[in-house]
């Protein structure tokens, strides 16, 4: 076989992998990084990490509900956020909402922000013998966690960084469009969906909003079937964002309500539990880091937060790139992981001698 033919075959099998992947014949080994349980709440789970622990404030790690699976976190190697921040030394812990089902469709937000994440973060605290947590909110991770620091002060939170999270929903581009009460109606949405949203309602949703993204992606990775680095890579990222997951319609009627539609937490109204959930009570330090292209949270969305809290130290970082690519891929190695991981790392508790560290193992 001569070296032209060789290469023909190998992109050939390129193409046929790529399209195995793509139609979830084949299926890439993700999600890599050493883990253990912790605790489970409902359908919550809460990951502990291994790391070298370098840094004794621990990070509890806060992504979106629902909507799309936590792998994109923890993609492959080197390309993974999880696998940065645990080569740093942080004491990492994830909080994976779970998979919904019909059985879970009277979930509400305020249930998320008033029970679930007090408890997760009392466990982070228990787990890493800690006095203090950094919490790091993505997407819309990031105003749920927003409100639970802001109305949660007797829980002891060093630091809060939000990652591409919405907060002022005034400027929440086309889905804030889409959702003005004066052309959405959640509770019909909701029941004429059965209760729940499905997996195919929130991907219709998103595929609307950018519908020659497909068409694009399939045309980038034909331009790069030679590239093994970029089609692995293309492999992780499609696999993850074909599989969409279902909301509860509870939680999307406040998320919609409150958030979108009503915009409480920016305009200090929101309460959830008897508690005032106002972001000038959050006084501790603050990253907020906004992508430049990002059309879920726009940047002015973002970088409202920083106006907003009663903090300090506080920074708004705006970086080139999209919703997705600011925490996923080898790119977001470059231009984000580094960034965030260095201003938790001034501002976090670093120890000595190992055997000063406290909590279960």
């Amino acid at each position: 076989m001569t070296e032209w033919q060789a290469e023909l075959e190998r992109h050939v099998r390129r193409m046929h992998n790529a399209a195995a992947m793509a139609s979830g014949v084949l299926r890439p080994n993700l999600g890599q990084t050493p883990r253990r349980e912790i605790l489970a709440i409902g359908t919550a789970r809460l990951y502990r990490y291994e790391s070298p622990r370098t840094h004794d404030t621990p990070v509890l790690f806060v992504p979106n509900l629902g909507i799309s699976r936590p792998y994109i976190f923890d993609l492959l190697p080197g390309a993974s956020f999880v696998e940065h921040m645990t080569q740093q030394g942080f004491d990492f812990y994830l909080l994976d909402w779970g998979h919904f089902g019909p059985d879970d469709r009277d979930l509400t937000l305020e249930e998320c922000v008033t029970t679930i994440l007090p408890q997760m973060a009392h466990e982070v605290l228990t787990w890493s013998g800690a006095r203090e947590l950094s919490v790091l909110g993505y997407c819309m991770g990031a105003p749920l966690s927003a409100a639970f620091v802001a109305g949660y002060p007797e829980v002891p939170v060093r630091n809060f960084v939000d990652m591409a999270g919405p907060i002022d929903f005034s400027h929440s581009g086309l889905f804030g469009r889409w959702l003005d009460p004066k052309y959405f109606n959640v509770d019909r949405v909701v029941e004429g969906l059965g209760g729940s949203v499905p997996a195919s309602a929130i991907r219709a949703g998103f595929k609307l909003v950018r519908p020659t993204a497909d068409l694009s992606t399939y045309v980038n990775l034909w331009w790069n079937l030679w590239n093994d680095r970029y089609v692995e890579g293309f492999n992780a990222l499609n696999a993850w964002a074909n599989e969409y997951v279902a909301l509860p319609g509870a939680f999307f009627r406040q998320w919609v309500r409150d958030f979108y539609q009503d915009n409480k937490l920016h305009r200090g109204e929101l309460r959830y539990g008897g508690r005032a959930m106002r972001l000038d009570a959050i006084t501790c330090p603050l990253l907020a880091v906004g992508a430049a292209q990002d059309y879920i949270a726009p940047p002015a969305c973002v970088r409202a937060l920083v106006d907003a809290v009663g903090s300090r130290d506080k920074q708004y970082m705006e970086l080139p790139g999209g919703h997705i690519s600011l925490i996923a891929g080898r790119g977001a190695l470059q231009t984000c992981w580094p960034r965030v991981s260095d201003w938790l790392a001034a501002r976090s508790a670093t120890h000595v001698a190992t055997s000063e560290r406290r909590g279960r193992r």
